[in-house]
């Protein structure tokens, strides 16, 4: 098969991904072969590739992964051949231990992250553990699927984590793959509630398709928005943002900062001016299965429109320094078969 394969901790723009040719994988017991149609492409992998989240080298990046079966291992009973399935971040957890048993699997000290801790999707084909693949619902094509199984999910799960209640005002802070599903999410739960864009550049790409999609207010980084905020979710790679966010937060709002990395420091934040009066923050780490199930069942339900740039698997070191330097809008997406 051919994979993308990264050996080496290096700049996105020195091109450390080796497109090279390997076995195919053989599925263990209780494991699937997935022959792979598109995989995402998320700003983890940046952050794998430079070397702020570290991860197994080498390694074949990628986890938002959508395929079908095409093998079997021995004991596996929740899929057939053909079925259509997807894989997300979480690959890998214990089951045993306390994180585990309250449903907080996403803590779990051995959790293992597809495309990080393993082998993931910038490749043909994959095998995971039948316990931590989906079934993939019908009404979007596998393209538009693949944003789902990270962006999406991780989005919602930074949703849930908000607290967020009809009728009030969110502030959504970068607007890629995951802030423009959310928002139609957001749209859909909450029906009484204001969205807040707030994106890298005024009057960019990204601001643009946030008008499309029915923000309330569009700015960017460092405005005031008209009205403060109840909830906040911060995607963007910037230590700045929480200070902003901050300073925009309603008393007794929620920050929710949706990313492993930052690449930038927290600026030191006066606590009388910026926490006090219950404001709170509250990081997301990784991600259940339930959530992924979850998202799933709502996307299914929600008539989402995903934003998606295509690239050849031969092309993921361009769709990556386009993910860095903002030269699309939405997700990236590996078209593979």
């Amino acid at each position: 098969m051919l994979a993308q394969v990264l050996r080496r901790v290096s700049r996105v723009e020195d091109n450390p991904l080796e497109l090279v040719e390997l076995p195919t994988p053989t599925p263990g017991r209780g494991e699937i072969l997935i022959k792979i149609s598109a995989c995402g492409v998320c700003h983890t992998e940046l952050d794998e590739v430079e070397g702020r989240l570290p991860c197994r080298l080498p390694v074949i990046l990628g986890h938002q992964v959508v395929g079908r079966v095409e093998q079997l291992g021995e004991g596996v009973n929740r899929f057939n051949i053909g079925d259509r399935v997807g894989v997300a971040w979480i690959y890998y957890a214990c089951g045993r231990c306390y994180h585990c048993v309250n449903g907080e699997e996403n803590l779990c000290d051995n959790f293992k992250g597809t495309g990080c801790d393993v082998n993931g999707g910038y490749a043909e084909y994959m095998t995971v553990s039948e316990d931590f693949a989906y079934h993939i619902p019908g009404g979007l094509d596998d393209t538009h699927t693949a944003p789902l199984l990270c962006a999406g999910a991780i989005g919602y799960r930074a949703l849930k984590l908000t607290g967020m209640r009809n009728g009030e005002t969110i502030g959504l802070y970068g607007y890629g793959a995951s802030a423009h599903i959310i928002h139609q999410v957001i749209k859909s739960m909450y029906p009484d509630s204001k969205i807040y864009v707030f994106t890298r550049r005024r009057n960019d790409a990204s601001s643009q398709l946030a008008e499309k999609l029915g923000a309330d207010w569009i700015g960017v980084t460092g405005d005031t928005p008209p009205s403060r905020l109840h909830r906040a979710i911060d995607t963007t790679p910037s230590g700045l943002v929480i200070k902003e966010a901050l300073r925009n937060l309603e008393k007794g709002g929620r920050l929710v900062v949706n990313v492993i990395r930052k690449e930038t420091p927290v600026p030191e934040i006066e606590y009388s001016e910026y926490l006090w009066g219950e404001r709170e923050v509250k990081s997301v780490a990784n991600i259940t299965r339930r959530d992924v199930q979850e998202f799933l069942v709502a996307a299914a339900r929600t008539p989402l429109k995903i934003n998606v740039t295509e690239f050849k698997l031969s092309e993921a070191g361009s769709a990556l320094l386009s993910l860095k330097y903002g030269r699309h809008t939405g997700a990236a997406v590996l078209k593979i078969f």
